[in-house]
């Protein structure tokens, strides 16, 4: 919204959010559109200086608590993905209503729900850039939210690192700590390693978006490394436990829901792969 926002929308929607008096949500993935976000069925028509919305949007993250929802609809369906248009819409708005809570794997802390548009009113102020602009919105906040996503990612594995060394040093077998034994240090070492790796690729693609130069490129291979190496971390560190690491005694079995997800949401890695693939391709940073 700072990038695409006018100054009344800043006023009446970041502003708030910034200062933590209200908390929005991002709108894009639907029942049968994810990655293939061209295909959305959520479609926004225009009535006069209004637009009334109508379609589903699912799993999205703060929905049972926002108070404003960026969603992207079609408004000229014709025109494939330059035909989505985004718009800012405050949950009080009538048409507006929210499905229960999902009840997910992991990440539990972060509330996620359906949201559904009937006819919902919206004003034609409250439209986010101009109209055929939503897909580049979307894939700008994408590009951003995929440095987040391998942050999240980097922090599960560090805490699954930490838990791993802390158990392997106390749990003793054979007469002494098991992580005395090659294979419980060889685990360790792979896991450092990739944990630093992925920390490498996040930093830098966070140090190019904040310079304001492209980082497409460099967020997806960090989102894409960081979310797998999450994964194997945690399932090191799992392994390293033991039968206690399948139990909930110890935080581990947490982290390894936690991080299942990391490879699937904001783009899987298939997805990633895609967009990496593609700027090489095109020369975009060699």
């Amino acid at each position: 919204m700072s990038k695409f926002g006018t100054d009344a929308q800043k006023r009446v929607f970041l502003e708030p959010f910034a200062r933590g008096e209200k908390l929005g949500a991002f709108a894009l993935t639907e029942p049968t559109s994810g990655s293939d976000a061209a295909e959305m069925r959520t479609s926004a028509s225009r009535s006069g200086d209004k637009y009334l919305l109508d379609g589903t949007k699912n799993f999205i993250t703060n929905g049972p608590q926002a108070d404003a929802v960026l969603v992207f609809a079609m408004t000229a369906r014709e025109k494939g993905h330059r035909g989505v248009s985004a718009f800012l819409v405050p949950t009080a708005s009538p048409g507006f209503s929210r499905g229960k809570p999902d009840e997910k794997v992991g990440i539990r802390a972060s509330g996620s729900c359906s949201v559904f548009f009937e006819r919902c009113l919206v004003p034609e102020r409250y439209r986010l850039g101009s109209e055929g602009e939503g897909f580049k919105i979307a894939m700008s906040a994408l590009d951003g939210g995929r440095i987040g996503i391998a942050a999240q990612a980097l922090g599960i594995a560090r805490a699954a690192l930490e838990e791993a060394v802390a158990y392997a040093r106390e749990r003793r077998a054979f007469g002494q700590p098991i992580a005395a034994f090659q294979a419980i240090s060889g685990a360790i070492a792979d896991m450092r390693t990739a944990l630093d790796a992925a920390w490498l690729l996040t930093v830098r693609a966070a140090s190019l978006k904040e310079a304001g130069r492209p980082f497409t490129r460099e967020a997806s291979m960090a989102k894409l490394f960081a979310s797998e190496a999450a994964q194997s971390v945690v399932s090191k560190a799992v392994q390293i436990h033991g039968g206690y690491g399948y139990c909930d005694a110890f935080p581990v079995e947490r982290y390894m829901r936690d991080a299942r997800v990391q490879t699937i949401y904001e783009g899987t890695s298939e997805v990633q792969r895609l967009v990496i693939a593609r700027e090489v391709l095109q020369g975009h940073g060699g």
